[in-house]
């Protein structure tokens, strides 16, 4: 699958039901969909680090929503036919970055395919989002949810998808 990129948002410390991490559920999803398809990543992080503990932090999110700065965005994605993007559920769909990194950038022509990380959320509206947020492109609808807590094991699953 070349010309490929992953739009995605991942993030450590306290997670729900994994505890403390070193690295994202979302990152290892991410990297096993760069082995299988040889796709550039782009990490979407946040100007102001959320907090560690995990209820600060979803708090935090819920106060981003329709404001979350980014420390660095893409302009330009027109060498890319497929875009992943990826992120964990975040009061009921991605992290609020993720819509500040989508924001503006033409997705005209390019297919478009979601996973998120969850702990019992599934897709949540994530696939209805990101076509609002991908006008012009074919958004997927079988996107893919995988279990944060099943994340480091879910390179099968993600490859039978793919």
């Amino acid at each position: 699958m070349s010309n490929s990129l992953i739009i995605y948002f991942s993030r450590a410390d306290e997670n729900y039901a994994v505890g403390y991490i070193d690295k994202g559920n979302t990152e290892y999803v991410a990297e096993f969909v760069q082995e299988l398809t040889g796709a550039d990543m782009f990490k979407v992080e946040p100007h102001v680090p959320y907090a560690k503990d995990y209820m600060t932090c979803i708090n935090e999110a819920k106060k981003r929503i329709g404001n979350a700065p980014i420390k660095e965005k893409l302009t330009d994605i027109s060498a890319y036919d497929t875009v992943f993007v990826m992120s964990p559920i975040y009061w009921g769909t991605y992290a609020p970055e993720v819509e500040t990194a989508l924001d503006g950038l033409d997705f005209t022509g390019k297919t478009v395919r979601v996973i998120s990380t969850h702990e019992g959320s599934g897709l949540a509206s994530m696939v209805a989002d990101v076509r609002k947020m991908c006008k012009g492109a074919d958004v997927q609808k079988n996107g893919l949810a995988i279990k944060g807590s099943q994340a480091k094991e879910s390179k099968k699953t993600v490859a039978e998808w793919l």
